[in-house]
């Protein structure tokens, strides 16, 4: 009895111990949502009995998840500054720290453009009451925003008719639905929404928008972490990448 309990304990922690190292974790900026889910099915199709977890929302957020201990392997931000509190707080291998694509901040409206916004000038005027753009204290799409309305001396027009959202997604709906007059995105974001919602101007940001990516710090990362960094970095990963909007670093 004592045998078959031995032989029973070792079958099945041979058959549970590789579904657990198949697990890869991806936690990654809101924006990156639909060319990230592309990747890691590719990825995934390329190495079979693996699975690829994604996990999206505004880089804080998805980083303080992280701090908090919810498990990752791996973390992409959409702007320096996530990245920078990630390191700081030595939530990832800053050794494997690399910049992936490029992107930009646009100014969108609703379909129709109901306000008759035709620039950032546009949104000084009465018509225009309510202007959505990210949370800087939380959203790289937000900080982006105002650093770059700040540099323009819109900052503080667009500041009192704030509608604030928790990540761009959130952003590219309000004005999706004609909750807002415009809304600040990136250019990636505004683009898959083409039929609702048109983009007005490119907003000239004092920093480039460019995403880092690095392996999160942590017992038990997924062995396969580091490859999947490798892909996004590949010419097969850019081109997955490009076929979304995003430009090489």
């Amino acid at each position: 009895m004592q045998i078959r309990r031995l032989m029973l304990a070792c079958a099945l922690s041979c058959v549970m111990a590789p579904a657990m190292a198949q697990d890869l974790l991806v936690s990654a900026a809101a924006s990156l949502t639909n060319a990230f889910k592309d990747l890691a099915a590719q990825y995934q199709a390329a190495h079979p009995g693996l699975q690829v977890q994604t996990n999206f929302g505004a880089s804080d957020v998805v980083l303080q998840q992280i701090i908090q201990g919810a498990p990752a392997d791996v973390f992409a931000s959409a702007d320096q500054k996530a990245m920078d509190k990630a390191v700081e707080a030595q939530a990832v291998d800053p050794s494997t720290r690399r910049d992936f694509v490029r992107n930009e901040v646009v100014l969108i409206v609703p379909a129709g453009n109901p306000a008759g916004i035709r620039s950032l000038e546009d949104l000084h005027g009465d018509k225009v009451t309510r202007i959505a753009f990210g949370n800087p204290a939380s959203v790289p799409v937000g900080r982006y925003t105002q650093a770059a309305l700040e540099q323009s001396g819109d900052w503080q027009a667009v500041q009192s008719r704030e509608i604030l959202g928790q990540n761009v997604r959130q952003v590219l709906s309000y004005v999706e639905r004609g909750e807002v007059d415009a809304g600040f995105v990136f250019a990636t974001d505004a683009a898959l929404m083409q039929d609702k919602v048109s983009v007005v101007q490119s907003v000239q940001t004092p920093t480039p928008v460019v995403y880092p990516i690095a392996l999160v710090r942590r017992e038990g990362r997924a062995p396969q972490a580091q490859g999947f960094l490798d892909y996004v970095l590949s010419d097969a990963g850019q081109s997955i990448l490009a076929k979304y909007g995003f430009a090489k670093p």
